[in-house]
């Protein structure tokens, strides 16, 4: 077991916690995690996750800002998309997914460049979501960890398969808390 992986699952998890408890203070953790688990993932010969780590960083660091600015004294507000806005996201990932895996099986050496791309690609719609604060990026979450759990157990990632399972426990709990803040209101597309 790399202790790297570890440190990485410790980090992971503290961070999903607080993104349900919809605390700003979930960046900070989120940042180490992903920049460990570039790492991680290039020495598992999975590019698409370990690239989608740098988007992750990039895209945390957004979500910092965006979740400090719109912080209140109860939290920071969730809210729901717009039916055209979840077609959009879809057919979006749809093509994404349908590009980014056929780029990874053509050209590299991928362990498992169709299912390693679903995960990253539906994962980068869940961030974007997720750092503008709506509930559908939870049911995102659920569908990559239920994804990722068989993936990484099959190339030895032990540890992750392992924080993915209870990521999942934490995605639903999540989706709970969010779908009861959101009950308030909804945010704009």
């Amino acid at each position: 077991m790399n202790p790297v992986e570890w440190v990485a699952a410790a980090f992971v998890l503290t961070n999903v916690a607080l993104v349900a408890l919809r605390s700003v203070w979930n960046y900070p953790f989120a940042l180490v995690a992903v920049a460990l688990y570039a790492f991680v993932f290039f020495e598992a010969k999975l590019y698409s996750d370990m690239l989608l780590q740098g988007f992750f960083f990039a895209l945390n660091l957004y979500g910092w800002a965006a979740w400090t600015r719109a912080r209140t004294d109860s939290g920071v507000p969730v809210g729901w998309m717009g039916d055209r806005a979840r077609w959009g996201w879809g057919l979006g990932t749809l093509a994404a997914w349908a590009g980014w895996s056929y780029a990874m099986d053509r050209h590299t050496d991928a362990a498992a460049p169709w299912i390693d791309g679903a995960i990253a690609m539906i994962s980068v719609t869940a961030q974007w979501l997720l750092a503008r604060r709506r509930v559908e990026s939870w049911y995102l979450w659920i569908l990559v960890d239920l994804i990722a759990i068989p993936l990484f157990a099959s190339r030895g990632l032990y540890a992750t398969s392992a924080v993915y399972v209870v990521l999942l426990g934490l995605s639903i709990d999540g989706l709970i808390q969010w779908r009861r803040a959101a009950a308030t209101g909804r945010l704009a597309p």
